[in-house]
Parts: structure tokens; sequence; C-alpha cells
């Protein structure tokens, strides 16, 4: 059995491959065009976001059992074109559950307690007590959109703040359970203070938080996005930024990352999340942790190893 990865991945992921009987070609530095012949011969790829497999992609690979993302979310790998060449899709999302879990909880204290700006100002000698005076998660009733590994997690985080958890997941609702309860989007809108996006970037879900979906909420929110920026219009956002009916934004993905290749709308989008004082960006890295990355390598070992044993 012989894997290839594309990617820089945690050492740690040798010697567990090696126990479980699969040999692997590591080479980070291959260039996305030359992945396609480079996959003859080879039984399984690991990827993490260099590119996006496609069915081109796999078109020379005449062993392929599976793709393996080494990572949350699979929104750069083809489903539907590994599974019309029989190639099982594996990811590692339980690796970094934890971690989000802890980033989004450390976003939502920042947010609402003022952190980030405080700390901003004191760099400067501004020393501002009042005008940086927070509010409390207790008693707060939080909406969480998307409830699998990082949902969950965040929600067992919250259960020690004496707030309420209302979940909605359109795909899986069987998943909701305590300490969240299981609710219809609209009485998210109707009683959330804090609504927390994890969902996946399908193409259901482009821009699902959109002007109709802001405009439903009966009272100003803190929002906070620590799953995929194509979810969330971020015209939309920025338009209820300004109107105040969400109260502030913690972002952890954009709709576009790569900041030099911004459209002009995107452009204009951007500045203002810049420059707002209520509103938290952090570079896409809520599930990148030490751990988390020995951890994914942790989990997808044992997927493959699953995998072998069919």
């Amino acid at each position: 059995m012989r894997v290839l990865i594309i990617d820089e991945v945690h050492p740690g992921i040798f010697p567990m491959l090696e126990s479980i009987g699969v040999e692997a070609d590591y080479r980070p530095t291959i260039k996305p065009t030359e992945v396609c012949e480079a996959l003859v011969g080879f039984d399984g790829l690991i990827v993490r976001s260099k590119m996006r497999v496609t069915a081109e992609t796999i078109k020379y690979a005449d062993k392929l059992k599976f793709v393996a993302r080494a990572g949350a979310g699979v929104d750069n790998i083809d489903a539907e074109a590994l599974e019309a060449r029989g190639i099982k899709l594996l990811s590692a999302n339980e690796g970094n559950r934890q971690a989000v879990g802890e980033f989004t909880l450390g976003l939502l204290l920042s947010l609402t307690r003022n952190i980030a700006r405080g700390d901003r100002e004191v760099r400067t000698k501004v020393w501002l007590r009042e005008e940086n005076r927070g509010e409390e998660i207790s008693g707060k009733t939080i909406g969480i959109f998307g409830y699998g590994n990082m949902g969950q997690s965040f929600a067992r985080l919250l259960q020690c703040f004496g707030c309420r958890i209302l979940a909605y997941d359109k795909f899986a609702p069987e998943k909701v359970s305590v300490p969240a309860e299981q609710v219809p989007m609209e009485v998210i809108q109707a009683e959330a203070d804090i609504v927390s996006f994890h969902i996946p970037y399908i193409p259901e879900n482009y821009n699902f938080a959109d002007d109709a979906f802001f405009n439903g909420f009966k009272k100003p929110i803190w929002f906070l996005n620590t799953s995929r920026g194509e979810v969330v219009d971020q015209t939309s956002l920025v338009e209820h930024l300004k109107k105040g009916t969400i109260k502030g934004a913690a972002l952890d993905v954009l709709e576009n990352e790569k900041l030099h290749t911004l459209t002009q709308e995107q452009q204009a989008n951007y500045n203002y999340l810049a420059q707002a004082q209520n509103v938290v960006l952090t570079p896409h890295i809520g599930g990148w942790t030490h751990e988390s990355y020995i951890k994914i390598n942790e989990v997808l070992v044992q997927k493959i190893r699953a995998l072998l044993q069919l």
C-alpha cells in the first residue's frame, strides 16, 4: 500500500502509516500541475489545501483507493468525481474540533468584552474603561448553526457559562443533543443574542447568511464565523454591521482569503471590516494548534486502517 502526500504534514504521521503497512511518498513541494501524473501507481493521496482535487487530478490514478484530507472540511475535493471512480473520501474533522471550539469561545470573549480593541488602544497609550465596558455570556441565548464536530465542541465549552444553547442543523438534525436544544432556524432568529456558524461550504450553503437571513433576527446579535467564508454574504454582513443589527462580528474566515486578489467589492468590504472597532479578524487559525496538528494525523491513520480492513 503506497500513499502520496503532497502537503506539509506533521512528521509523526510516517511511523503511524508504517505501523499499518502503508508506505508514504512525501512530496510537499510538488506542483499542483504535477500531481495528476504522479498519482500513477498510488493507492492513496493525502492532501491539505494545496490544490483542488478534481476528476482531472485523478484521471491517471490507476490504483487510487482513497483521498484523505488532513484537516476539517473537504470543499477543495470533488466528492462526486471520487464517488464516480469508487474512491473513498476521508477527512479528519475530529482532529481539530477541540481547537475550533476553544478558539470560537476565545473569539466570543474577545468580541463581547472588547479584548482585542482594548489591547490596540493600550498599545497606543489610550486608557478607556467605560468605553470598553462589555457584556457577559451568562444569561445569553446562543444560536449554533451546524452541529457537527465543531458546533458540538463549542456547545460543550459553553455549558459552564450559564447560557441557553440553541442549535440548527439542516442536514443532520439528529446530531443535536444536550447541552443544545434542537430548534428551527426561525427560533434562533427570534431569540438569539449570539450566533455562531459551524456549517460546511457546499453549494447549498453558499451565501447562507444573506440579507434576508440577517433581517430575520428580532434583536441585534453578535456574529461569529469559524467555518468557511463563502457561507456568509460579506456585503450583507457589512451592511448590517453599519446598521447596528449586528452588534459586532468575529471572523476567522473571509469570502476571499487571498487578500492580494480581492475584487473591488471584496476590497470595499475588507476595508470596512479592517477598520471597524467592533470586528475581530483572524487568519483562518481556528483549528490551528500544535495539538491538532498531531491529532489530525492520528484520526487519518485510524480511518485509513479501518478502510484497509474492509
